[in-house]
């Protein structure tokens, strides 16, 4: 069997790598065609020699059965709203083109070469964000895929859209002739939202690693005290995110001298005998239960990594061909049901993660909770400039967007097809609006290190030089695309330019 990684969807979609299609893996797709057209030849299959859905009791005289699949294709591609860009696009792709390499799926092999002349060529198919309702599969997102594979539509190559027919030709490359029941094997699947849930994890995984450094960054900037990310402390809680959480912040604040550690408060006599302490005994929770805010966010992401992995190596289309039990099994492995529940707790657990760096935000910009900035971080005039107060307004409304984008839609089915999808997954809407939420937070997360990087630059030399090497690291980036407010100058661009670096750039120690 085929077997496809997260770590590989990722060469594949971002760093474009050639898919090398092996030769065994080729011919096991064409022994299960064969098996299919031969076993098709005296039985009743759905999908080869049926109409579709409440259709199917319709059956289809011998010489329109090739029609049936195109008019399968055409008739669905009724998608609307946004394209995915490339990076999504072709990670739909790759996921389609592994569920077939399982060999359960009875298509031909040329839909197999096509699919690997699109990913190679650099030919984007034009996907739209809105119309599958998660079962039977992505139908109509998939049709759009598959409509770009005949040499219809349009199709995006350098970011430019163009038609897919004067494309295919420029490269030479013939429109795929369609055979049995490649229309539906194509169409019937849930690989559209797989996809698409690939992606939204790649990007989730590196926020989580920013939203960590900017997490320990705070903390070395309020200088707060170690315990609350200490080995000691989070291992009596016996959750791997959080003990995760807590090392990835030891190992980000080595070398800092603005961490404190609580022996200073212990050997502290002057402080023994005062009635009201000068400083904070504990910090906000914002600052100290990162890791716990945090660690359930990585396990809640992991988790969803094995489903999506899964899904991408399955079968997920109907009927399933099986020569080795000579027979043709009906079914629902076209349910999205697995990535939409996964999608809809990424998207809950991304919310938190915004709400997260939403509330540190606030604690800088409030000098009365922080006691150590001016409000606002504002460099200049009191009263007549106004430093960071703006910005707090996008990154509190962003937030704001994500806590009501956060309901389920995996429990939002809404009946069908004249009620045959009676019950249904949402899978791809609940992957887009995951998408979404993540877009936002990356969004709030650009705002907050920025504002991080303006509290850096706001300490004293001595204190700045104190920081850890990885704050100077992370200051040192950010600052290459958003420079310290003194003046108030609009702050949109620098914004937009610290969120394109942070989502394109993992974050490492």
């Amino acid at each position: 069997m085929n077997s496809i990684s997260l770590a590989q969807i990722e060469q594949y979609a971002f760093e474009k790598k050639e898919f090398i299609l092996a030769e065994d893996a080729l011919n096991k797709v064409a022994k299960s065609f064969t098996f299919l057209t031969d076993f098709s030849k005296d039985k009743i299959i759905y999908g080869i020699n049926t109409g579709f859905g409440p259709m199917a009791q319709y059956r289809i005289e011998t010489d329109k059965l090739n029609s049936l699949q195109y008019n399968l294709i055409r008739s669905h591609s009724s998608g609307i709203g946004r394209p995915l860009n490339e990076i999504y696009a072709r990670s739909v792709m790759v996921a389609r083109l592994n569920a077939f390499l399982q060999a359960n799926s009875g298509i031909s092999s040329g839909v197999i070469k096509q699919l690997v002349l699109f990913l190679n060529k650099g030919i984007v198919p034009e996907i739209f964000e809105h119309g599958s309702v998660g079962a039977s599969g992505d139908l109509v997102q998939l049709s759009h895929l598959g409509l770009n594979l005949i040499g219809e539509g349009y199709v995006y190559e350098n970011g430019v859209r163009k038609n897919t027919s004067e494309v295919l030709a420029r490269h030479e490359i013939a429109p795929l002739q369609m055979e049995l029941r490649d229309g539906l094997g194509l169409i019937n699947g849930t690989s559209c939202m797989t996809g698409i849930a690939a992606i939204n994890l790649v990007y989730a995984k590196r926020l989580v690693q920013w939203a960590i450094a900017a997490s320990s960054m705070l903390n070395e900037v309020i200088e707060a005290f170690d315990d609350s990310f200490s080995e000691q402390l989070n291992a009596v809680k016996h959750h791997k995110g959080q003990q995760y959480v807590a090392k990835e912040m030891r190992e980000f604040t080595q070398g800092s001298g603005m961490i404190r550690n609580r022996e200073e408060l212990f050997k502290d006599d002057t402080a023994l005998h005062r009635i009201e302490f000068e400083r904070k005994i504990q910090e906000y929770y914002s600052i100290r239960c990162v890791p716990q805010i945090i660690g359930p966010i990585v396990d809640t992401i992991q988790y969803a990594q094995e489903v999506v992995e899964n899904e991408l190596n399955s079968t997920n289309d109907n009927p399933i061909v099986s020569p080795e039990e000579n027979n043709v099994f009906h079914g629902g492995n076209f349910h999205g049901d697995y990535i939409s529940l996964e999608m809809d707790k990424v998207k809950i657990v991304l919310t938190k993660l915004s709400m997260l760096m939403e509330r540190q935000l606030n604690f800088l910009m409030n000098s009365k909770l922080n006691g150590k900035f001016p409000p606002f971080l504002n460099a200049g005039t009191w009263g007549l400039n106004f430093g960071f107060q703006g910005v707090q307004f996008t990154a509190t409304s962003t937030t704001a967007e994500n806590q009501a984008l956060s309901n389920s839609v995996y429990v939002h089915s809404i009946p069908n097809n004249n009620d045959n999808q009676d019950i249904v997954s949402m899978g791809t809407n609940s992957a887009v609006l995951a998408k979404q939420v993540l877009e936002n937070s990356y969004q709030v997360m650009s705002i907050h290190i920025m504002a991080i990087c303006q509290a850096v630059d706001l300490l004293d030399p001595e204190e700045k030089e104190r920081l850890s090497p990885n704050a100077k690291s992370v200051y040192n980036q950010i600052r290459q695309h958003a420079s310290f407010v003194k003046e108030d100058v609009p702050q949109s661009e620098s914004i937009a330019a610290v969120y394109e670096y942070i989502k394109e750039t993992p974050f490492k120690l």
